[in-house]
């Protein structure tokens, strides 16, 4: 995709360094969608001679939007507006609908589709007794090939007795069988990937990701999903809309 022109004009009297202000700038065109997800971002090159800047003043910007999970680097390609996920936490959705609600192309890699004894932890979110078994899905969730989220699903058996026939949306077969969840409780919290984690989501070790636990029920009650989600910080925010009481 060919450079499109940028203007900017550095402010002599601000007490921000000039890269800052670079960086601010970059950052208001992007999230006035100036750039589109998954657009190339000017190059170092085209920035530094465009704008009379240095080389040292524009890759430094760019490190600042990089740092902000606003632009992602691809290695011999160059540097691209990331992909904002904003899912409301007042809806309940599914994955692939979040997705194809906003544009992109949603899409599993799987790893795990099974019937195993439930843990301790999963009998008791779930309300099974010992010795029950659940259907358990582990995969990688892509936004258009992008991995964004690496994602266990924990059931009773009972409701998914098969989970090999899950194929891109876990909700949309739930429904398709009459047990889809009809509410749900979240818990959020950041962590840092470990090694085997940072691996899957494709992000150094150590980086900080959103950790999300789900406890979907149906009208009657019954809890019938356990979901751990580790999502991208550089691609997921959750927006919550607060109103004050009058």
């Amino acid at each position: 995709m060919k450079d499109r022109p940028f203007e900017f004009r550095a402010d002599a009297r601000a007490a921000s360094p000039l890269y800052m202000q670079l960086a601010q700038k970059l950052a208001q065109a992007i999230r006035n969608d100036d750039y589109q997800p998954d657009e190339a971002l000017p190059s170092e090159r085209v920035l530094s001679e465009s704008l009379s800047l240095s080389r040292v003043t524009a890759r430094k910007a760019i490190d600042q939007l990089v740092e902000q999970g606003l632009v992602v680097r691809r290695r011999g390609s160059g540097n691209y507006i990331a992909p904002r996920l904003e899912q409301p936490l007042s809806r309940l959705t599914s994955f692939s609908e979040e997705l194809h609600q906003r544009g992109f192309t949603p899409s599993s890699r799987w790893l795990a589709r099974a019937c195993t004894a439930a843990a301790p932890d999963e009998q008791l979110s779930l309300g099974l007794s010992p010795g029950s078994r659940v259907a358990r899905l582990e995969r990688l969730r892509l936004a258009d090939k992008v991995v964004v989220a690496y994602e266990v699903s924990v059931l009773p058996e009972q409701v998914l007795p098969d989970p090999s026939q899950v194929d891109a949306s876990l909700y949309a077969h739930l429904a398709m069988l009459g047990r889809a969840p009809m509410r749900a409780l979240q818990h959020l919290r950041a962590l840092n990937a470990d090694k085997r984690l940072a691996q899957l989501l494709e992000v150094p070790t150590g980086r900080a990701v959103l950790f999300i636990t789900r406890v979907g029920y149906l009208n009657t009650g019954q809890a019938v999903e356990l979901t751990h989600s580790y999502c991208r910080s550089d691609y997921y925010d959750f927006v919550a809309e607060m109103r004050r009481q009058a």
